[in-house]
């Protein structure tokens, strides 16, 4: 057992990592508030303001896996300091920006923050004592949606009662903030393995990924059969293959694929990948439907700043399980706390399709949706760091997180096409045509098979009850 002021001094570090899920989570919501009006604030059209969300996007995916690497390499504490500084810089930049160009390079910057996330989880077993790890990876991974949740409602009242160049001014207050946290309160833990960085394997996986989730994300505005959507995907794919026989010839790979494909890990991605379509079609349609007038017969007529606040309590409710989704990976294990949280994920969306006529009703559905999603993102972290060497944790954890990254973006493209597929016009308005009221129950239906889906991948993951082995914790005292 370790003494309480050692369990005080290692919940400070904690602290730090989980105000950095937050801020760098929450950045990634502060422009959809505006989105419709990006294309008159920086004078430029429509299909150019759109990679404005886009290219956050991109760069999180990448640096995601990048700096997981970087941080078994060179130490997770330096690379934290690094992300969060392109945090504060992205914002600054963004944020003196008045045209395309310049608003650009900030989001991407404030994209390539997205490694403080699984950099900062792969943290926590090393700065925590062994009774609070689960619970403290729990908190950390759930702010990665908490973060999202909470900035919609936040970026949607700041724009509204300031200039929009405040959103960035925000984010870059709570970056700051962030990096001077990690400088105070997050020990050096001595942990870089030292090697080489596969630069060829950083620029094959970069151009692969980028690539495919380009096509992924633009598939709906280039359409799904274009030779712009179809060379990006194929094209990616190809780098990506290429990319992993690199991989396999190498001593000291970006990413070790002979780890990944492991069952217990390759399976969890697999999951992640469906929780994480869970988390965002929720996140797609819900406000959505929040937002359609009530001429349509089924839309609930709520404002944009309206529909933020009906959707924040997803992100308390996902903060309010984490202490829960580690003493359940205590007591039953990482496995069927994962299950239990897709099972809860999938019932949420069952519950949406009959709870879609007030949004309070929809605020039950996406509140049991949201604790699903806090459950499952807490367990899979501890399955990944349960199955690999210490030396590759954060590589790991940063995979296990571009796989709900992937998701994410599958999720907004299969919404976007379902909800395009299926319209009608707006009776009294004008010739507005808008989704039928069956397009939404079928995304809900879609959500709920992708997060069972996700059950039945967490139940064929080996199971383990062990709690993931950790050295002893930096600063926290000794162990008896």
């Amino acid at each position: 057992m370790t003494s309480p002021p050692a369990d005080r001094r290692a919940l400070l570090p904690v602290a730090a990592l989980c105000l950095g899920g937050l801020t760098v989570s929450l950045t990634q919501t502060l422009v959809v508030p505006i989105q419709g009006d990006l294309p008159r604030l920086l004078d430029t059209s429509a299909a150019n303001a759109g990679w404005v969300v886009t290219v956050t996007l991109l760069a999180g995916a990448v640096s995601m896996v990048l700096s997981g690497r970087l941080g078994d390499m060179l130490g997770k504490r330096r690379v934290l300091l690094v992300t969060a500084s392109l945090l504060v810089i992205g914002s600054v930049v963004a944020a003196l920006g008045t045209s395309l160009v310049p608003v650009l390079v900030g989001r991407a910057l404030q994209g390539l923050a997205m490694g403080f996330i699984p950099v900062g989880i792969a943290l926590i077993r090393q700065v925590t004592p062994p009774h609070l790890t689960n619970t403290a990876i729990a908190t950390m991974s759930a702010t990665f949606g908490v973060g999202g949740a909470i900035g919609l409602p936040l970026a949607a009242w700041t724009a509204q009662t300031f200039d929009w160049h405040a959103l960035f001014w925000m984010s870059a207050i709570l970056a700051t903030a962030l990096l001077l946290a990690v400088v105070v309160l997050v020990p050096d833990a001595g942990d870089g393995v030292g090697g080489s960085v596969d630069w060829t394997g950083a620029v094959g996986l970069t151009t692969g990924l980028v690539a495919v989730l380009v096509g992924v994300s633009k598939g709906n505005d280039w359409g799904w059969g274009s030779g712009r959507t179809l060379g990006a995907l194929l094209g990616g794919l190809v780098v990506l293959v290429v990319w992993g026989a690199h991989q396999l010839r190498r001593d000291d790979p970006l990413v070790d694929l002979r780890v990944t494909a492991r069952r217990p890990v390759l399976l969890t991605n697999l999951a992640a990948l469906a929780v994480g379509f869970g988390m965002m079609a929720q996140a797609i349609v819900v406000p959505q439907l929040l937002q359609l007038p009530e001429s349509t017969g089924f839309g609930l007529g709520q404002s944009l700043l309206a529909a933020g606040l009906w959707m924040a309590p997803g992100g308390l409710v996902m903060m309010a399980f984490s202490p829960l989704s580690g003493r359940l990976m205590t007591v039953v294990g990482p496995k069927l706390t994962l299950m239990l949280g897709a099972g809860l994920l999938g019932l949420g969306y069952l519950l949406a399709l009959g709870l879609m006529d007030a949004p309070w009703k929809l605020l039950v559905a996406t509140s049991v949706i949201s604790a699903g999603v806090g459950i499952g993102y807490a367990a899979m972290p501890t399955l990944i760091l349960g199955a690999v060497p210490m030396r590759e944790a954060g590589a790991a954890v940063g995979i296990n997180a571009l796989m709900r990254s992937v998701g994410t973006t599958s999720a907004a493209a299969v919404m976007t096409t379902v909800l395009t597929s299926s319209t009608a016009p707006v009776t009294g308005a004008g010739g507005l045509v808008l989704p039928t009221q069956g397009a939404y129950q079928l995304c809900f239906l879609v959500g709920a098979l992708a997060a069972f889906a996700g059950v039945a991948l967490a139940a064929m993951v080996p199971h383990t009850h062990e709690r993931v082995a950790a050295p002893a914790p930096v600063g926290a005292g000794a162990r008896t």
